[in-house]
């Protein structure tokens, strides 16, 4: 069993797309991926748990139900990398159903630290697994991935939790494709995808009841202030969440309680707020099953196999490289 981390993400990326969302016309906007730093993944795995928020629960028992028919579909000797890992709890499944028959290499790629080290002590002792963890950026932890690929080799992807979720539709058709630009045929890609249901569950799942979703959104301003001194005033700002019926899309804000300004130093930036102005966090979009499918022959993949969890409407779908 080997773990190694290989690092190349840049800090000075933070600031830069900091002061290019708050300077923004009309919606300022903070990417979600910083939503995740050590404070940040933490509260991220106790929104994991609580009763309201289920879709982890619904990917980890399609995972726990389907790994062993999930790699089965696919040729050996097979690679795995996830984007966005976290803590690698549901990869456990794949990666002990795969270790079953041949030794493998598993290569979580995450920005944060924090979720890698958290990765690499929950997978760390699978017998045939081997980690090796890149903190980058999706796309770029990819290519780092295939360059370590050798003759023969598949390569499976895991892209879980319904981040795909994160990026608008357009969006997502793009990352999907870039994603099959890097593959070859042959290669596969499982895809979670949480499924429309009632407003009322999706409201309660991004706005718990006990405020442990509202810490882990207000987190992003203390990360600013703490990484690129910033002076934000946290009790100036609430966590509040929107539905876009149209576009099927739970949006993440924080909303400036007053008038006020906060200066980002390390970014260059003052960015000034009015009364109830917010920033845009995250978006959450939810799909119909079929949806799966009709992305990934947009990208270049076909769907091999889907799986749906009806407790909380959730699905796994097997894209395979043509």
């Amino acid at each position: 069993m080997l773990t190694q981390r290989i690092a190349q993400y840049s800090p000075t990326d933070f600031a830069a797309e900091v002061r290019a969302g708050l300077t923004k016309p009309g919606q300022k906007e903070l990417p979600s991926k910083y939503l995740y730093d050590e404070i940040g993944s933490v509260l991220f795995e106790a929104i994991s748990v609580l009763p309201e928020y289920g879709l982890t629960r619904a990917d980890g028992r399609l995972l726990r139900h389907h790994s062993k028919e999930i790699v089965n579909r696919l040729a050996s000797p097979l690679l795995v990398a996830e984007f966005g890992s976290g803590s690698g709890k549901k990869t456990r499944w794949i990666l002990e159903a795969l270790a079953r028959r041949q030794r493998t290499t598993y290569f979580p790629i995450e920005i944060s630290p924090t979720a890698l080290a958290q990765c690499e002590k929950e997978l760390g002792q699978i017998e045939s697994v081997s980690i090796v963890g890149f903190e980058r950026s999706y796309l770029d932890g990819l290519l780092a991935v295939v360059a370590h690929r050798r003759p023969g080799e598949r390569l499976l992807v895991l892209f879980l939790g319904s981040t795909i979720g994160n990026f608008d539709r357009p969006a997502g058709d793009e990352f999907l494709r870039e994603v099959r630009r890097t593959l070859i045929p042959g290669d596969a890609l499982l895809l979670s995808t949480d499924l429309v249901k009632s407003v009322t569950e999706l409201m309660a799942a991004y706005d718990d009841s006990i405020g442990v979703t509202a810490a882990f959104n207000l987190n992003l301003l203390a990360r600013i202030n703490r990484e690129l001194d910033g002076d934000f005033d946290l009790s100036a700002f609430r966590h509040v969440i929107r539905y876009d019926e149209q576009e099927r899309r739970i949006e993440m804000h924080l909303r400036s309680t007053r008038a006020q300004a906060a200066s980002v130093r390390q970014a260059g930036l003052t960015a000034t707020f009015a009364k109830d102005e917010t920033i845009w966090t995250e978006s959450c979009h939810k799909y119909f099953p079929e949806e799966a499918a009709q992305m990934a022959q947009r990208a270049g993949f076909r769907c091999d196999a889907q799986w749906v969890d009806r407790e909380w409407p959730f699905a796994q779908s097997l894209l395979v490289a043509e």
